[in-house]
């Protein structure tokens, strides 16, 4: 199965403006890729760039994108390891780009064998219920969005921190005095917070029972976070300090998390989720699969990657409940309260709509 084209689409969704403790977000800056076989069979990707995190932005992606199809173009798309090492030997990093080309070879292998992503990567149908994230606001209003989703029958909220300490523990007092007792909050700096904010945060934040918090510190802290578990009775969840394996190797062997979120545009796709997921399983540590502002498309995936993987225990899949004003996707996960679901299509089975796509800044390969 060779490879005869691509087409590469920068792919934007308009979304209400998502605030975290790095910058705001006002529309997802993706890059979709389609490549075609001469066995008849096309594959789909997707990555979402979120520049303040991955230093990337969907520029740069529509860029190396046409690089990577240029290097794969007549070569075998059967061979995922080949072709996912030549993008590594051409360019160090670029892993949101990379996760479109990963994902789209899972796609094709997938279709190819006549399996869901799910059965080819090993998995079985399993129940995902995601989260849902509330973007930083004042505490008033973060309490009043909180008690309106669980109003919604929301049972787990990620609430958004980072900013100044006491202000985010407000927020939290706040959130969890409108939901009571029975609703999971789990929190996310973002980075936001110095050793020393993280110490005091946390341990106020414990009073309010909160799951895990997510990356409290900038990534050249890791070598804080050690001691930062050892303080801090809320469990802490690396994300923005685990892009690859070798990094989930340090965190852990370092203990300085007890959970690890993978994110593929952090990773640069499925096989390296794999090896993460891998490395923090043998480890005893449990993930938590988590999104950017993909469409659907790419959600499909995670889903199907999180249905294959029991250690990954966690979901803060709710990327298309934050305000996507657009939905172009065909096929595709669907979203039933907060669980996901996924049909037995091969492959990722789901594609997005040409008539959107003609509309986006395209080229051929």
């Amino acid at each position: 199965m060779i490879f005869t084209s691509f087409e590469i689409y920068k792919y934007s969704i308009p979304i209400e403006p998502f605030v975290i403790a790095t910058g705001t977000m006002y529309y997802a800056q993706n890059v979709f890729v389609r490549a075609h076989t001469d066995a008849g069979i096309s594959g789909v990707g997707e990555c979402s760039a979120f520049p303040m995190i991955v230093g990337e932005t969907q520029a740069t992606c529509f860029e190396m994108a046409r690089d990577f199809a240029a290097i794969w173009k007549g070569k075998d798309a059967t061979d995922i390891e080949a072709r996912l090492n030549e993008l590594d030997l051409y360019a160090a990093g670029n892993y949101t780009a990379k996760s479109a080309f990963d994902m789209l070879l899972y796609d094709l292998a997938a279709k190819k064998a006549g399996m869901p992503l799910y059965q080819f990567l090993g998995g079985r149908k399993r129940t995902i219920t995601t989260d849902l994230t509330i973007g930083i606001d004042t505490p008033e209003a973060m309490a009043a969005t909180a008690l309106e989703y669980t109003g919604r029958g929301v049972a787990i909220i990620k609430v958004k921190l980072g900013k100044q300490p006491m202000e985010d523990i407000e927020r939290v007092k706040q959130i969890r005095r409108a939901v009571g007792p029975q609703t999971e909050l789990r929190a996310d700096a973002n980075q936001g917070w110095t050793f020393d904010e993280a110490v005091y945060a946390l341990k106020a934040l414990a009073e309010y029972d909160v799951r895990f918090c997510e990356q409290p510190m900038r990534k050249w802290d890791d070598e804080l976070l050690p001691e930062l578990c050892r303080i801090s009775s809320v469990p802490i969840m690396a994300d923005e300090s685990v892009y690859t394996h070798h990094d989930a190797k340090r965190i852990i062997g370092n203990k300085a998390a007890s959970y690890v979120n993978i994110k593929f545009a952090k990773s640069g796709g499925i096989r390296e989720a794999i090896k993460i997921n891998e490395v923090a399983g043998l480890n005893g540590v449990q993930c938590m699969i988590g999104s950017m502002l993909e469409s659907r498309l790419a959600l499909t995936a995670n889903v199907h990657f999180a249905m294959a993987h029991k250690n990954v225990v966690f979901f803060d899949l709710d990327t298309c409940l934050l305000g996507q004003l657009e939905d172009p996707v065909l096929g595709g996960v669907e979203y039933a309260g907060m669980d996901l679901h996924v049909t037995d299509a091969p492959g990722i089975g789901a594609d997005v709509d040409q008539s959107y796509l003609d509309k986006c800044v395209s080229v051929i390969i």
